[in-house]
């Protein structure tokens, strides 16, 4: 095969599924991790793929507007549920206390609680709440501040603050982007401070997301890999972000 074959089938693929590692294009076509290297800097001089630790991503996976609440529901609809619902075992037991951020896949998560827990929720997410309230044997509690229309959640140094003077159990977090060389990411700065300030205040960190995010990354970081104790997922991650996450202790949970 060419270079300029093998540049058009590694931008092809990687347009197709969204991303890829060095690794796996160089044992799929064969050549060294070098030579994949190369090519994927040809690509994306030509603004084919977007070159990001261990790999590339599509063009435009690094960029573009943010989705709402609404949209994100239906992506991956399925995967976001069977997280959810995996998510249950790791709530605290009966007096304890989880944190839920803002997020389809934490949206998932409240939906799939069984009532008669008797735990408290504490959330910034309007749609966990509303999903939360009159769930029996869960106290709910809903956090303040300005709601951000695109996501439904409470931001803002208030909210900030009243989750700083918090000690929760859990934390079920959501999150944008995940990466191993930026850990995790969102597109707002107000958003990323929320969920710093959730994780800071729990025990045991539980990080929902569907592969669609892995080896993504959006503009503001707000936690690295050794902050997250479970990942759970519907796929096995690969390569860096494999490697990554092993190296921090990030114990990944597989739905089936």
């Amino acid at each position: 095969m060419y270079a300029e074959e093998r540049q058009r089938a590694i931008g092809e693929l990687v347009s197709g599924r969204g991303r890829a590692s060095v690794v796996e294009l160089a044992e799929r076509f064969d050549v060294t991790p070098e030579t994949v290297r190369r090519d994927l800097d040809v690509l994306e001089r030509l603004g084919g793929v977007r070159r990001v630790h261990g790999g590339a991503v599509a063009a435009g996976v690094l960029a573009g507007t943010e989705p709402g609440v609404g949209e994100r529901e239906v992506t991956n609809a399925d995967a976001k549920r069977a997280i959810g619902h995996a998510a249950r075992r790791f709530l605290p037991p009966a007096g304890g206390s989880v944190l839920l951020d803002a997020g389809t896949t934490t949206i998932a998560a409240a939906r799939e609680m069984p009532a008669g827990l008797r735990i408290t929720a504490i959330t910034n997410s309007v749609p966990v709440a509303a999903t939360l309230a009159g769930r029996d044997g869960i106290e709910l509690r809903l956090l303040g501040g300005r709601v951000r229309g695109l996501t439904q959640a409470a931001v803002g140094a208030g909210t900030v603050a009243e989750v700083a003077a918090l000690h929760a159990d859990v934390a079920l977090i959501g999150t944008n982007g995940l990466s191993a060389a930026r850990g995790l990411s969102t597109p707002d700065a107000d958003e990323a401070a929320i969920k710093r300030a959730l994780i800071a205040a729990a025990d045991f960190v539980v990080l929902l997301t569907d592969a669609a995010k892995f080896d993504r990354e959006s503009l503001v970081g707000f936690a690295g890999l050794d902050s997250i104790d479970v990942l759970v997922t519907d796929t096995a991650p690969t390569g860096a972000l494999a490697a990554a996450l092993a190296d921090h202790g990030v114990d990944v949970e597989v739905v089936r």
